[in-house]
């Protein structure tokens, strides 16, 4: 094809690279390791001249073939320092070669929804937004570095070899998402290290393949979802770490990720509902450390877990885990775990108890599914009303609801020394003197306590004054201790 008409100094220059792929520059690039997201990309684009400057036009003639005469070369675009003024649209076009800017000021939002291209490289540049709904990336979308003054849309589209964000800055232009994303699928991985997003994180519905990683991100949407995948799926690892921030609800539920999920710097959300609500996932293997405690709720609930990791030290006030499934448990003592289970805000589920004891009982430990078990029944008393609180506590006294059978021994023992001191200072008188055999206050106490006595004493004495109620006393108290005891061993023999 011909030139295009009419061409500035600075665009025959990249009108003549493009056959041949060379980089074509108009202005110094500031690379500058370690400085926030975003401060790469050029502040003062929109007053550079007419020898830095490329109209969007040019650049859409050349990705549509305008210019393919290579002869053997790749062609490609490739740009850096540039102000690129007017709109670039390829609506439902494809783009067959290389799109490359760096460090250049786009005055207009860049349009791109349903256009099929190459690998496309906008870093440390400066635009106002970009939308790219359904289009299809034979390579990877690379926005880093740059500076984003409006919303990235860019649901329903597929990326071969990844989707890289990593050190982006992105404000959003409506209040609301920073990144719409919903039904993307990336089969490399999705990268937003060092990200700093103002606005929200939509990912419903997605698929990365090649894990999501947003070590040392910071995402802002107060109030909002500052990051919401429901039922996405990543097929590796998913990480929050490094200096992750994240103030809003993260919202994961019904996500799956066949990896480690792994959350930590810092999660606050004191505004919304939840600070992280992860309900009805699978995740492999689940790590949750921030560096302090998370600021709001976090559910759990109907959740299935290989592994789960947790730190006491950060665990929220309120926390929902009914429903919650796992095969292992790291990171804290038995005596934090079961405060762990008591923090919904709902009051008390069932659920929670029975999983933490069912797993010390996969992992061998007796005792302290007991101890689960006997805190689930305390926790159960404080539902129930004025009747079953008391027998409740009755039951927990006696013998620990049938986990602590030996509180039973250790009543029958204090009792029975009690009433043989008693009668051995003042000793029943004998019903049929001729008949009765010698008196025996211990074998008398015994008799007393046992529902069915064992020594024929407490048929042939009858005690006076105040002894008699104490007599009385020890039978109440052992119909009451062998009461507890059979309800006690009956609810746990109770298969489970």
């Amino acid at each position: 094809m011909g030139r295009f008409p009419r061409l500035t100094k600075a665009e025959r220059k990249l009108w003549d690279a493009f056959p041949m792929g060379r980089l074509v520059e108009l202005g110094p690039l500031d690379i500058s390791a370690g400085r926030p997201a975003g401060t790469n990309a050029p502040t003062d684009g929109h007053t550079w001249g007419p020898d830095r400057t490329i109209r969007a036009e040019v650049i859409t003639r050349l990705l549509l073939g305008a210019r393919d005469d290579g002869g053997g070369a790749a062609p490609a675009l490739r740009l850096r320092g540039a102000r690129i003024t007017g709109r670039l649209s390829i609506v439902g076009g494809t783009i067959p070669y290389e799109l490359i800017l760096s460090g250049c000021h786009l005055d207009e939002p860049i349009q791109l929804t349903g256009s099929a291209t190459r690998t496309i490289r906008l870093t440390d540049c400066h635009f106002p937004g970009l939308s790219g709904g359904g289009m299809r990336v034979a390579g990877h979308l690379s926005l880093s570095g740059s500076h984003i003054t409006g919303t990235v849309r860019v649901s329903r589209a597929q990326f071969e070899s990844g989707l890289w964000l990593g050190g982006t800055k992105v404000v959003s232009d409506d209040g609301e998402w920073a990144l719409y994303a919903n039904s993307i699928v990336v089969d490399s991985g999705m990268y937003m290290r060092n990200a700093d997003l103002t606005g929200g994180v939509s990912l419903v519905g997605s698929r990365l393949n090649g894990g999501f990683f947003l070590d040392g991100a910071t995402l802002r949407n107060p109030g909002k979802d500052a990051l919401t995948a429901d039922n996405m799926v990543v097929e590796d690892s998913m990480r929050c770490t490094g200096g992750f921030q994240a103030t809003g609800c993260v919202r994961l539920r019904g996500a799956r990720v066949n990896g480690t999920l792994a959350f930590g710097g810092v999660l606050s959300s004191p505004d919304t509902r939840y600070a992280l609500h992860a309900s009805h996932m699978e995740v492999r293997e689940l790590s949750l450390a921030p560096s302090e405690p998370i600021d709001g709720v976090v559910t759990l609930a109907h959740t299935t877990v290989g592994t789960l990791y947790d730190s006491p030290d950060t665990w929220p006030d309120k926390l929902r885990l009914n429903g919650l499934t796992y095969d292992r448990l790291r990171g804290s003592g038995v005596a934090r775990r079961i405060e762990w289970v008591t923090r919904d805000p709902e009051g008390f589920r069932p659920q929670p108890y029975e999983q933490l004891a069912a797993w010390y009982l996969s992992d061998g430990n007796d005792a302290l599914a007991r101890r689960t078990q006997l805190a689930k029944l305390r926790a159960r008393r404080q539902t129930q009303g004025l009747g079953g609180r008391m027998w409740g506590r009755l039951l927990d006294a006696a013998v620990g609801y049938g986990y602590r059978p030996w509180l039973a021994g250790m009543w029958f023992t204090l009792l029975l020394a009690v009433g043989t001191v008693v009668f051995a200072l003042n000793p029943p008188r004998a019903l049929k003197p001729a008949e009765s055999p010698d008196f025996n206050p211990f074998a008398y106490s015994f008799d007393l306590l046992l529902p069915i006595p064992a020594f024929g004493q407490r048929e042939m004495f009858d005690p006076a004054g105040w002894t008699q109620w104490l007599a009385y006393g020890l039978i109440v108290c052992g119909w009451i201790l062998a009461t507890a005891l059979i309800a006690g061993a009956t609810r746990v023999l109770r298969p489970q």
